[in-house]
């Protein structure tokens, strides 16, 4: 476990030009997607894929293989050397962005995308994603005029699954014991395949609220002892 004193994501935060922007999911969010969202709506079984290209240090990608088989674990940097947690899924250093790279065909992509570039994210995966795309975002991502015309009006989410209790993160570890003053959302899109590509299933967007007590509920007693790991990164943030 990491001893206290640490800094959790707040709404605004300064990082290093070089940051990977490595803010570790907490395990009972992931877990939140699913039980509260995707399941409830019979969006998602047991057996589709999904792919993290955005893994991390693997908290997401080890909860996801509770839900999907299998899991395929990406990242544009192998962070600290760690090795995957967990058994099924496999880690391979690729950027998600880079269009010439192979891609995995897979059901669902489900990530925590880096800030500064989630749209260039949500744009790719929805290219890529057979059944469904799922990013964690900060909820004052869904503002923005020039956001609404490239991905909110072009691409209309199915589903805003808000938070009613916060998503502590801190960098490049879980602490179970953070807190934080920022407010977190699931933005999901159910996709289907034709002749054109890419098609929302339908062109509004239903808001759903998971309701507070997530984080106690969703909590396993043994993930700490799974995820309670760090990476030695090569960057540093100040965070307000």
């Amino acid at each position: 476990m990491i001893p206290a004193g640490h800094t959790a994501v707040m709404a605004q935060r300064c990082e290093a030009p070089d940051s990977l922007d490595l803010f570790c999911t907490p395990p009972w969010a992931t877990r939140a997607l699913i039980e509260s969202v995707l399941r409830p709506r019979l969006l998602c079984r047991r057996w589709e894929s999904a792919w993290d290209p955005a893994c991390g240090l693997g908290h997401m990608s080890a909860v996801l293989e509770e839900y999907f088989a299998p899991v395929v674990a990406t990242d544009v940097f192998e962070h600290g050397g760690v090795r995957t947690p967990w058994p099924a899924a496999w880690l391979r250093v690729q950027d998600f962005l880079d269009e010439q790279a192979e891609t995995p065909v897979v059901d669902w992509i489900v990530t925590n995308p880096p800030f500064k570039v989630a749209d260039a994210f949500v744009l790719r995966a929805l290219e890529l994603a057979q059944a469904g795309v799922a990013m964690l975002v900060r909820t004052a991502w869904i503002e923005g005029a020039d956001r609404y015309q490239r991905i909110f009006n072009a691409h209309p989410p199915t589903f805003v699954a808000q938070f009613c209790e916060r998503v502590p993160m801190v960098k490049g570890r879980w602490d179970p014991t953070a807190s934080t003053a920022t407010a977190y959302a699931w933005v999901i899109w159910t996709v289907r395949r034709g002749s054109a590509g890419h098609d929302p299933r339908a062109r509004c967007t239903d808001l759903i609220w998971i309701p507070p007590g997530q984080r106690d509920a969703l909590t396993r007693p043994d993930d700490a002892m799974r995820l309670g790991f760090q990476a030695d990164a090569p960057l540093l943030a100040c965070v307000e």
